[in-house]
């Protein structure tokens, strides 16, 4: 194994161990301990919401912050940020005294994500070769579902005592923030700095990869904040079987590290139209048979795989609409993903209470199935050529910090 290639593995490593910490951990952790939080606390679906939404909200608020600090500081200063805020937010989650300390350590914990996805996107980009990058970009993006698998297992280790678990979580906080210090690329030569930041932003092929991510995130969010306390109501499966089914999601997410194998083979618009439906049906299971165990375990293994491979092809489009800043392309489409999420979080907790959260959930549904049209409702001009299948477009030589 030579330096270059080795270097590559070390990177793709510590960034997929800050993903599966940022995301699986202090983001959609959140949603798996609901129900206990719902108990503790006294919280209703319209608070439990708004906690989800300003969770998100500081998602867009921190991968804003990265995205124009990445090409003055560079990618490991960035992500170690990332790591602090994450381990800070989940050890303010372990000491919660009531439920105002709790949101704040959720939405704190929450703006990890977004300080993570850019500087990992852009120092896998720089470190990779071009013909395996999408590859090792989607699978540090399925890292993510490692870490919801990981928060189901460790859930049923401590029998409720959930503030050890939440600890816990902030410790792999630490590990993976010596990680990043030790791999990522520091901040180096400035001279092409001014190319991470894209120019123009709304360029062919924008619209639809910013208007493809606020669906998925609005339509995905009714599962990742909701999903387990609908599951575990005393007339669906169960508190047990719903933690079994949230580690099933998590496992079957890992899925998401083929993605560019699959946009390879079938073309980036088919994945996504497959996939999309999938997630809506998904959607629509969790409440049309609840009390059903196959049903459950079913529908969060199509969910958890679905979303990974969803958020994989975002991953890879926005790398392609600016190849030349991978880091902003990836910051950008996870920034719509983000505002989506935050809208639907809210409009599903207030849909609940008012018309029940069958027909919130339903309603997400609707919205994955008309995410999938995007691509075919939005066609490209005749003549007119976007990249959709291969392997990423080469950045330019050089490191760009």
């Amino acid at each position: 194994m030579n330096i270059a290639v080795s270097r590559a593995v070390v990177v793709v490593s510590a960034g997929g161990l800050l993903i599966a910490v940022t995301y699986g951990l202090a983001r959609y952790g959140y949603g798996f301990f609901v129900p206990t939080f719902r108990a503790e606390f006294g919280l209703d679906a319209a608070f439990i919401g708004l906690i989800a939404t300003g969770s998100y909200l500081s998602y867009c608020v921190a991968i804003v912050a990265a995205t124009l600090l990445l090409p003055r500081v560079g990618a490991r200063a960035v992500a170690a940020v990332a790591a602090i805020v994450a381990g800070v937010g989940m050890a303010a989650l372990a000491v919660a005294p009531n439920a105002g300390i709790l949101a704040s350590g959720v939405i704190f914990a929450g703006a990890s994500t977004g300080l993570a996805s850019p500087p990992v996107a852009d120092a896998v980009a720089r470190t990779v070769r071009e013909g395996v990058r999408d590859r090792a970009q989607t699978a540090v993006n399925a890292a993510t579902a490692v870490g919801v698998a990981v928060a189901g297992p460790v859930a049923l280790l401590v029998h409720g005592q959930w503030r050890i678990a939440w600890a816990g979580f902030a410790a792999v906080a630490a590990i993976a923030l010596v990680g990043v210090l030790m791999a990522l690329p520091p901040a180096g030569h400035r001279e092409v700095a001014t190319s991470l930041r894209p120019r123009p932003v709304l360029r062919p092929g924008a619209g639809r990869l910013l208007s493809s991510a606020l669906l998925l995130g609005a339509s995905s969010s009714a599962v990742w904040t909701f999903g387990r306390d609908v599951w575990a109501s005393d007339d669906a499966i169960g508190e047990t079987s719903s933690m079994t089914a949230w580690i099933v999601l998590g496992v079957t997410g890992v899925a998401g590290a083929a993605t560019g194998d699959l946009v390879h083979r079938w073309g980036r618009e088919s994945v996504w139209v497959v996939f999309m439906a999938l997630l809506g049906t998904a959607t629509g299971v969790v409440v049309i048979a609840p009390a059903s165990v196959v049903a459950a375990l079913t529908s969060a293994a199509a969910f958890g795989a679905g979303f990974m491979v969803l958020t994989g092809v975002l991953l890879v489009w926005g790398t392609e609409v600016y190849p030349e800043a991978p880091g902003a392309g990836v910051g950008l489409g996870f920034l719509a993903l983000t505002i989506g999420s935050a809208v639907g979080s809210v409009l599903v907790g207030v849909l609940s209470s008012a018309l029940g959260v069958r027909f919130a959930f339903l309603t997400a549904a609707v919205v994955a199935l008309l995410g999938a049209a995007v691509p075919w409702l939005a066609r490209r001009p005749r003549g007119s050529v976007a990249p959709s299948r291969g392997s990423l477009p080469a950045t330019p030589a050089g490191r760009r910090h």
